[in-house]
């Protein structure tokens, strides 16, 4: 259901952080951990904490969820982890 829920995510959380002033873009990764579970991250790029603040509100350092996760997930922290980047590189494909 991996991929199903990636794409539920894309559609949901995906569609309303690229409508969000201030979003610089967002990546979702899979990690297959062997046991038949995977492990699903969000990632999101932004351009400061106001920005973040405007999507998440003002507590932004807990986790937003929809509806429909609770079928996916078999976890649901209840926050998530803000990161500055000071150091980065872009390549282009």
């Amino acid at each position: 259901m991996a991929a199903e829920y990636a794409r539920y995510v894309a559609g949901t959380g995906g569609d309303e952080l690229g409508a969000t002033k201030g979003n610089l873009g967002h990546q979702i990764t899979l990690r297959d951990l062997g046991d038949g579970v995977t492990e699903i991250c969000a990632l999101s790029w932004w351009t400061d904490m106001v920005a973040v603040k405007a999507y998440a509100g003002e507590q932004p350092e807990r986790a937003h969820y929809y509806p429909q996760d609770d079928q996916y997930l078999i976890n649901k922290p209840e926050f998530v982890e803000h990161h500055v980047v000071v150091y980065g590189d872009l390549v282009s494909p």
